[in-house]
């Protein structure tokens, strides 16, 4: 029977949960780094063993973190997030130039076929590549060069948040930045392109049809449709069909259109979950109630899934890396609150319960399912 991982990063620690195939009864592991920030920790495809965690704290900075036992023991990796070549300048929240500088690792995508090759994305907005497991790392600086300098941060920092690799051409990458847009590369990260014709911000930019700054949470595909791209929005749930040349909203009959994760079911391309959240100043669920909308027709149509959530004075947010699906016959579905619970279904949706209730803030979820 197959091994399932929950891979949590939280606002002090990381955890890992564990259960078998039935998804019932849990046990949970951790805290790994206590008082850590761990902005994200993720597993590798093709060597299950091979964890990696980004962590970050106000005294000592970013730490990449590794594990080639499946989070038994832990090896501090490099940590040097240079940018390549006259660091150059952004905007600022009001509009004037102001100085790249690395932060923290926001997001980590590891290679589908080789343990040792795995992308950062950065704040400030910059995507990193390491090709010996995390020990150096280099800028894909080209991504940098398309209009940067008007680049501007989101609410929460100007972050690289989100890649999508490819599963059928090992060239092309979409990544998503807040609050810059979203890019495409078709040749293995030397150029890249703005893929935001058809987004409108009308509230975001003056300039409501800007080529670059705007307010992209995350993005999602099913591997077997790798040319339709589903994006959550600032405001807006989006579709692409033609991998982000252009975009239609699907927003349908959510009760928000705003919210951070979006998911695509394993087996189902056409079926995708978001978390509809109050507005942009209310991180809380409309009227309280912790609801994951499914639809099955790829947005426009949209149901509630409710059962096993509470559905009264609720005021948690999900976060953009803070859900996830697995891979087993019966698709689970997974995320993480601000409240510290951690909820599982593991029919799709049908039915939701419980992990663990206590948690620090969640900050991601990945989950792995091992033989």
């Amino acid at each position: 029977m197959s091994e399932v991982r929950v891979l949590v990063g939280t606002s002090k620690g990381a955890f890992i949960l564990r259960s078998d195939e039935k998804r019932k009864d849990w046990t949970v592991d951790g805290p790994h780094f206590p008082g850590w920030e761990v902005y994200h920790m993720t597993g590798t495809p093709s060597d299950p063993n091979r964890l990696y965690v980004s962590q970050s704290g106000g005294w000592f900075g970013q730490v990449i973190q590794r594990s080639d036992d499946a989070g038994k023991t832990w090896e501090a990796v490099s940590n040097e997030f240079v940018y390549d070549g006259e660091t150059g300048t952004h905007q600022w929240y009001d509009g004037s130039q102001h100085p790249w500088e690395f932060t923290r690792v926001w997001h980590l995508e590891p290679s589908p076929t080789d343990p040792d090759s795995i992308y950062a994305g950065v704040e400030d907005a910059a995507l990193f590549h390491s090709a010996d497991g995390g020990k150096s790392w280099q800028e894909l600086p080209g991504l940098r060069k398309v209009k940067g300098d008007l680049w501007q941060p989101g609410a929460g920092g100007m972050c690289l948040h989100t890649i999508v690799l490819s599963p059928d051409n090992p060239n092309r990458m979409v990544v998503a930045i807040s609050a810059a847009g979203a890019f495409r590369t078709d040749d293995g990260g030397q150029t890249w392109m703005p893929i935001n014709e058809s987004l409108k911000s009308d509230y975001e930019l003056p300039d409501a049809e800007a080529e670059v700054g705007h307010c992209v949470h995350s993005i999602n595909m099913h591997p077997s449709n790798p040319d339709i791209l589903f994006m959550q929005k600032h405001w807006d749930v989006m579709r692409s069909d033609n991998a982000g040349d252009s975009w239609y909203e699907v927003s349908g009959n959510l009760p928000s259109d705003f919210g951070f994760p979006i998911v695509v079911h394993a087996h189902e391309p056409n079926t995708i979950y978001v978390v509809p959240i109050e507005s942009d100043s209310h991180h809380f669920p409309p009227e309280g109630k912790l609801r994951v909308y499914r639809s099955r027709t790829g947005g426009n149509e949209w149901e509630a899934l409710t059962h096993g959530l509470p559905q009264s004075d609720c005021y948690v947010n999900v976060l953009r890396n803070a859900m996830c699906v697995d891979s087993l016959d019966s698709c689970g579905i997974y995320f993480g609150t601000t409240g510290g619970q951690v909820y599982v279904s593991a029919d799709s949706g049908d039915n939701w319960m419980p992990i663990v209730h206590d948690l620090p803030r969640v900050l991601s979820v990945e989950v792995q399912v091992v033989p």
